[in-house]
């Protein structure tokens, strides 16, 4: 059985129809006066939007103080949790409240923290200062994200300050990793020195520099209103940039908000969280369409010197099981945007969204659906309004491939970077598994930089080549696999956290994802088909964290014990997957799956990837191949 995702969104979004003459909006703070002197020759007229009063969220938004109220107060209380309004305002702060659900007896509220680490980036003092932390305050683990970013799990509300002030003063934040905003930046893991490269990294934390929010609420509440000890590392690593002068830069145009404090975001922020990424062409090792906004660099004809970019807009993954408006979405391509004004016209992406993302119902406030209910060329002439200049088109690139760059690579300046696979992201000691211990001794040992890449693993860049040796013996006496000995498919794999502290999982993911591994390399193996390689993904619930809707199969947890699943994702990552199964108990694996992949065996094209196939074929054919087929009738 399948089922179907809508795509007719202008019922449900009260800014569907939008006009490009004057900017009128939901968001209530600061009318923008010039947009009506601007924009009169695009004849199209906006809705007024149809909700009578704006939702709860906006308006505890507004009443927050820039993030101040009622958080400040919430965490000076006894109590060990916070308010359910303290909490939405503490998502910008970095951290969720959570508890866990597999124990009895009152709510035993604990926090996760989350970093922001623009581009991947982890300094060894950093990495120490986490793994104490984590030990002494959390619950003795950290997770590498689907975003480059840690997390710490388990911190205790009484602990929270010292654990974040102590971030914050040795330069770096959580700031604006969770919350209404731009969220950590990423951009390729792979650490080459290559000028396309340097510039992917650099530009990564000029956009986390460029929409990070502006309250004082921050360093009031975790350092007591004093300045950090240290400027954010990427912050200095950008000063050249002059990013605040580009911030501030006011063209009005209707980008700047006459709001002293937030010129970009105001006081109700955006409408839903905002994702960029940011790569060179042919390397999508980082999911760019989930994002946004995507930004590819692009070099002269020799590649030695930047031009611009090519921007891509209006991805995104979570969705609503059984609400049809809302879908996974990979980005469309905007146009070319020369370097000096690449700053610019990002400013007005996000100006759009502010200004025109639907703030009535927030199933619908991503930015993919504003993109998808105008369209590209109508948005892009949104975004152009804001401009004031045509965005020119898109630039051909080479073709996408993927890399998750584990392993050994010469880093192109006489250094050697490794690539750790991570299951699932989990840096843990578990029995004569110690990887987080072996993570510490290479840190202590070489002083190592690293990167979290957005398959949830961790590359040591840097690396003197007459130091691999050391390296890899330490992983070995800590019990770590060899790259060699990883099953691939657990290399592609990816898992959200779900059960049992994630509030939203209707199902396991991280738990139960690498029996799921295991299980497919058996029916791959019994059905003579032991290279094959099939990138997975899993998550407790359809929000998408870890972008199944881009994977060749997917499960998606739509119960205790039940998946949807997803198929024809493209194992390059650019383009989502479909709706195969509603429901597949999560014991019938082997049964759901044996029958998709003897067709595979038998009609695929000569070096068809398993999502290319399926994708091509389509469900209608793969259920009428599955419902004659006979159990153990094809091997390859």
């Amino acid at each position: 059985m399948k089922f179907t995702t809508g795509v007719a969104l202008a019922a449900t979004i009260p800014s569907a129809v939008i006009a490009f003459a004057p900017h009128q909006s939901s968001i209530t703070h600061h009318a923008t006066t010039s947009r009506s002197t601007t924009t009169t020759s695009l004849n199209v007229q906006m809705e007024a939007p149809k909700s009578k009063s704006l939702p709860k969220i906006e308006k505890l938004k507004i009443a927050s103080d820039y993030l101040r109220i009622p958080l400040e107060e919430q965490l000076s209380t006894e109590e060990i949790g916070i308010s359910k309004d303290a909490y939405q305002i503490l998502k910008y702060h970095g951290s969720y409240q959570q508890n866990n659900r597999e124990t009895k007896g009152p709510k035993d509220w604990q926090f996760m923290l989350r970093l922001k680490q623009p581009a991947g980036e982890l300094p060894p003092d950093l990495y120490r200062l986490l793994d104490d932390l984590s030990a002494k305050m959390g619950q003795g683990d950290l997770r590498a994200t689907t975003r480059q970013c840690f997390q710490m799990h388990g911190i205790l509300k009484g602990n929270l300050k010292t654990v974040i002030s102590s971030i914050m003063n040795i330069g770096s934040s959580t700031v604006g990793a969770c919350g209404d905003v731009s969220r950590n930046v990423m951009t390729t893991p792979a650490p080459f020195t290559t000028p396309a490269y340097n510039y992917a990294r650099e530009y990564s934390k000029v956009f986390a520099q460029l929409f990070r929010p502006m309250s004082n609420a921050f360093s009031e509440i975790w350092l007591d209103g004093e300045k950090a000890a240290s400027v954010e590392t990427w912050a200095k690593e950008v000063e050249s940039y002059n990013v605040d002068e580009a911030m501030l830069y006011d063209s009005g145009r209707g980008i700047i908000l006459s709001d002293s404090v937030e010129p970009i975001y105001g006081t109700q922020y955006l409408p839903r969280k905002f994702k960029i990424g940011v790569t060179v062409p042919g390397d999508n090792s980082l999911d760019i369409y989930t994002n946004d906004i995507g930004c590819v660099v692009i070099m002269n004809e020799d590649g030695t010197e930047l031009e611009g970019f090519n921007v891509m807009v209006g991805g995104g993954m979570g969705r609503t099981h059984n609400k049809e408006s809302t879908f996974a979405r990979a980005a469309d391509h905007m146009g070319f945007v020369p370097k000096d004004d690449i700053m610019e016209v990002l400013k007005a992406i996000v100006a759009a969204q502010r200004d025109h993302g639907n703030r009535d119902v927030r199933a619908n406030a991503r930015m993919k659906y504003l993109v998808h209910t105008l369209g590209i060329d109508n948005f892009k002439k949104l975004v152009e309004s804001y401009v004031g200049t045509e965005i020119a088109p898109w630039r051909p690139m080479e073709d996408w491939k993927y890399n998750d760059w584990m392993g050994w690579w010469d880093q192109g300046d006489g250094k050697l970077f490794y690539g750790q696979h991570v299951d699932n992201g989990r840096v843990k000691d578990e029995g004569s598994f110690r990887l987080k211990s072996a993570m510490r001794a290479i840190v202590d040992k070489y002083n190592l930089h690293s990167i979290l890449s957005p398959t949830q693993s961790i590359i040591f860049r840097d690396i003197d080549p007459k130091d691999k040796e050391g390296i890899d013996a330490i992983m070995r006496e800590h019990g770590v696999a060899a790259l060699e000995d990883v099953d691939p498919n657990a290399r592609l794999a990816m898992a959200c956290p779900a059960l049992p502290l994630c509030g939203l999982a209707q199902g396991e993911a991280e738990r139960l994802m690498p029996s799921y591994i295991e299980r497919m390399r058996g029916l791959l193996n019994k059905m003579n088909l032991p290279g094959e390689e099939i990138l997975m993904r899993m998550t407790g619930c359809p929000n998408g964290c870890a972008r199944p809707y881009m994977a060749e199969l997917a499960f998606v947890g739509d119960g205790a014990k039940s998946y949807q699943v997803w198929l024809g994702g493209s194992p390059v990552l650019t383009r989502t997957a479909y709706p195969f199964m509603a429901k597949m108990d999560r014991d019938k694996l082997e049964e759901t799956m044996e029958p998709i992949l003897a067709m595979f065996i038998q009609q695929r094209m000569e070096f068809e990837a398993f999502g290319d196939f399926t994708h091509r074929v389509g469900a209608e054919a793969i259920e009428k191949y599955s419902a004659s087929y006979v159990p153990g009738s094809v091997v390859a």
